[in-house]
């Protein structure tokens, strides 16, 4: 590439935009990525997601500049003030001819960022419980159908096999696959944990516990066991979970989740699964036992046997004993049944004596000749106070007919009435041309005066 600030080049005139290009243009193609340490200053996150900031030491500073494809895969978000080391690419903004820095990577200097953010989400699910000792399931004793949520091709897999085969033969083991390292590991191997509880729930298939795991590897690769995603789906699974990642040294956030910490995968099996031996001399020991038991008891039952055959009598004997004593309890029943008949009867005689002598029927007899003699009295009050009655109303509607206006109007005399049917007792209450109205014995008349005297 020619050397765009060459002799030859010297009388060129440039203008900024093209100074500023063709500065930038040299400075990427003359340094590849680079590691730059230093301290946070200036930090800005606008809402377009990108990250700009200044990196600056004791002597020196330089702006950098982290878009959002990038810084969207940290776990941590830097601030001002904090010591960071950074990979980055060495550019030039030309809208303002800054120099700066395209950062690709970013980690706290000195601890690496995988051990913070390890860090900072153990110390958050520790404050919530999420690792308490009284939230763990206790591990089955007996295992019929294990679930095993691991790569179906890792060395895990492989190995919890080969220890169920020697151990255990006749679990059934059900491996539900996931990726365990990459970007969509974390995501897959939660989503495998929720799946067989909602299974186990759904009646679909039932398992005594579940393996979370892998094989070793470094930090990076066992990330996805330190994700909260996996630690929150193990917490919140209602089978007991026993997780089995990488080696013995290794330790994670889903080992701290988990109810129960494996070393490795086939310390997992084989806390899951009874040993095969053990359990055929197990077998064989209770075996013994039972035929010692049996023959105990067989030998109790021959020597009871034996007892009662001595105490046992001819049936014909008892069947006649039996029938005798039956006719003497009938007997006996006989003469009792006749007694408490005989003491029935005469207490029986004794009550319809006093029966008979406290009778209410004579008591009766003269009421009822009393009833009839006050109702013949009553009926002849009754006639005499109704003539009376009769004798009386007729007086007295002789005197009210005497009393009555209308007798008045009989004998051809008139009331006279104004318009509001007040009677007129003065001529000088009255106007000509007055109306008035006239009542006679039958009928009413409307009038007009002519002449008041």
């Amino acid at each position: 590439m020619s050397d765009p600030f060459s002799a030859q080049n010297s009388s060129l005139t440039l203008s900024v935009s093209q100074l500023n290009r063709r500065v930038r243009t040299l400075l990427e193609s003359h340094f590849d990525f680079i590691w730059v340490e230093g301290e946070v200053s200036n930090f800005a996150a606008p809402a377009s997601g990108h990250w700009y900031f200044s990196l600056k030491d004791d002597g020196a500073q330089v702006r950098c500049a982290m878009f959002r494809n990038r810084n969207q895969r940290l776990r941590f978000t830097p601030g001002n003030g904090a010591a960071i080391r950074l990979r980055a690419r060495v550019s030039l903004y030309e809208a303002r001819g800054e120099f700066q820095l395209i950062v690709e990577h970013l980690e706290h200097a000195g601890t690496g960022a995988l051990q913070i953010a390890f860090e900072k989400l153990k110390a958050k699910l520790l404050a919530e419980g999420l690792f308490a000792a009284s939230r763990k399931k206790p591990v089955p004793h007996s295992v019929s159908h294990l679930g095993v949520i691991t790569s179906p091709s890792g060395a895990a897999i492989h190995d919890i096999l080969t220890v169920l085969r020697r151990r255990c033969p006749g679990i059934a083991v059900s491996v539900l696959p996931v990726a365990v390292q990459g970007t969509a590991a974390a995501a897959q191997i939660a989503r495998a944990i929720e799946n067989a509880n909602r299974w186990q729930r759904d009646g679909r298939v039932q398992f005594d516990a579940l393996i979370v795991g892998r094989g070793g590897g470094s930090l990076e690769d066992l990330w996805a066991f330190n994700e909260e995603v996996v630690a929150r789906a193990i917490a919140a699974s209602a089978l007991p979970v026993v997780s089995a990642v990488g080696h013995e040294v290794d330790f994670t956030i889903a080992d701290m989740a988990a109810d129960h910490r494996a070393a490795t995968p086939s310390a997992a099996a084989e806390l899951l699964s009874p040993d095969q031996r053990e359990l055929q001399q197990g077998l064989r020991n209770l075996a013994g036992d039972l035929m010692r038991l049996l023959r105990r008891k067989l030998a109790g039952a021959a020597a009871e046997l034996t007892y009662l055959r001595r105490r046992l009598r001819h049936p014909g004997a008892l069947l006649r004993e039996q029938a005798q004593r039956l006719d003497d309890l009938e007997q006996r029943l006989t003469r009792t049944q006749r007694t408490v008949l005989t003491r029935h009867q005469a207490g029986l005689h004794l009550l319809h004596s006093r029966l008979r002598a406290h009778s209410p029927l004579p008591r009766v007899r003269h009421l009822q000749r009393d009833a009839d003699t006050h109702a013949v009295q009553l009926q002849a009050a009754m006639r005499q106070r109704l003539q009376a009655a009769d004798r009386r109303l007729a007086h007295l509607a002789r005197v009210l007919d005497s009393l009555s206006p209308l007798g008045t109007l009989q004998r051809g005399y008139a009331i006279i009435t104004d318009n509001q049917g007040k009677v007129l007792r003065d001529a000088h209450n009255a106007a000509v041309g007055d109306e008035v109205r006239a009542r006679l014995a039958r009928g009413l008349l409307g009038l007009t005066i002519n002449e008041v005297d």
